[in-house]
């Protein structure tokens, strides 16, 4: 089974809704026949790198409300965070553009770290208040995770995996998304947003359901060419 999860380093729901995704996925017995997939995804492609303004004053900025507002809309979502054993701190959180996070998680892919690499950077970026548009701090992320720091200070310094960042956000709007976080389950069921653990562990059980309903009849004690011998009665059985 393969969950394709759409998602952006500066989305707090996204973050949020990994941990829904990771409770469910513990209480699922087949996990180990799925493959969780992290596809890019940006909620503010215009944002600049560096920027004067707090994380209160952007979502103030974005949505038309006042800072007091914002501030409230950041502190409930901080005590949802909570919920699933994650700490933000929207006060000193260092709003960026993640065009390069999410090149260096493509990066990361390559050496069998994207997920390593996924947490790695959510957590610096809503717990530890790094810069993640950095690429110093980033390319220390990526050390921390098993990466060379060299190599991935100059694979940022270049554009690579650029047009992977573009795939997935095309697929993306191809698939109509426009929020997230966005999970698609073998390409057939989607849930959008960071629901209750019991939503996805919902979804994984009908998706297994339905994989094994289709599975198609395995043979046992044979070999291809005993399945296809000309002979009518070569294998054991008469055919029509």
């Amino acid at each position: 089974m393969k969950v394709e999860v759409w998602s952006d380093f500066a989305c707090p729901f996204c973050y949020i809704g990994k941990r829904q995704l990771e409770g469910a996925l513990s209480q699922f017995p087949n996990k180990d026949q799925v493959e969780v997939v992290y596809r890019s995804f940006q909620l503010d492609p215009t944002m600049e790198r560096d920027t004067n303004m707090d994380m209160h004053q952007v979502l103030a900025s974005k949505y038309g409300m006042s800072l007091e507002q914002a501030k409230g809309m950041n502190d409930r979502v901080a005590q949802q965070a909570k919920g699933v054993g994650l700490d933000y701190y929207f006060n000193t959180m260092i709003p960026t553009n993640t065009f390069d996070a999410h090149r260096l998680a493509h990066y990361a892919a390559t050496h069998g770290k994207m997920t390593e690499m996924k947490e790695r950077l959510l957590k610096a970026y809503f717990t530890e208040s790094l810069h993640l548009g950095d690429h110093e701090v980033l390319s220390q992320l990526a050390s921390e995770v098993g990466l060379d720091k060299a190599e991935t200070l100059a694979m940022l310094a270049g554009d690579e995996y650029k047009d992977k960042v573009q795939e997935d956000k095309q697929r993306g709007a191809d698939l109509g998304i426009n929020g997230v976080p966005f999970f698609v389950f073998n390409n057939k069921y989607a849930v959008s947003g960071a629901q209750p653990g019991e939503v996805f562990l919902g979804a994984l059980n009908k998706v297994w359901e339905e994989e094994q309903a289709a599975a198609p009849l395995q043979f046992v004690g044979q070999d291809e060419k005993e399945k296809t011998a000309g002979d009518n009665c070569a294998d054991g059985s008469c055919k029509l």
